[in-house]
């Protein structure tokens, strides 16, 4: 896709490429959903409604509101982290969690959904145990992870993002 050229009259031509990872993110500062190129993770997408950096080197924060969008409407892969803040293994698994974002920046987006706000994703993904970790690929679920299994996550990530 691309502007017609006049290669007669000087004119060069323009292309657009297509996003390779499209996926759509809420703005930690503004909440504004704004639609980015995963694989350009670290160019440092802005918002587009404030400016302000999406900093994808972390979990992102997804709701019952964005769920859908972020997760299974991502054309990358996408970890979710089901947990919620009184949970003691769930405080134990955040600094892997993060590690795993920061490790995978443009290969895969990490999410966290607290199960507290958030019932009706979790309900809808059957999450009685937390922390639930649950890979997405097309929006579909392909492996979980209830408790802490680091080794076997590494292994299935790798999978994923190879």
């Amino acid at each position: 896709m691309g502007i017609p050229s006049n290669h007669s009259k000087g004119h060069r031509r323009v292309t657009v490429t297509e996003a390779q990872s499209p996926v759509t993110v809420r703005c930690s500062f503004c909440s504004k959903l704004n639609r980015i190129d995963l694989a350009r993770a670290m160019d440092r997408p802005k918002c587009g409604e404030c400016g302000k950096p999406i900093l994808l080197d972390r979990p992102l924060k997804v709701s019952d509101d964005d769920f859908a969008q972020t997760v299974e409407g991502s054309d990358a892969p996408v970890l979710v982290d089901f947990y919620a803040d009184w949970c003691g293994p769930c405080r134990m698994v955040a600094p892997f969690v993060d590690g795993i974002a920061h490790d995978n920046v443009g290969k895969l987006l990490v999410a966290k959904v607290d199960t507290d706000q958030s019932p009706n994703v979790a309900m809808r993904f059957g999450i009685r145990s937390i922390p639930t970790l649950v890979l997405f690929k097309g929006g579909k679920e392909v492996e979980r992870s209830v408790g802490f299994e680091p080794e076997r996550l590494k292994a299935l990530i790798a999978k994923v993002v190879a």
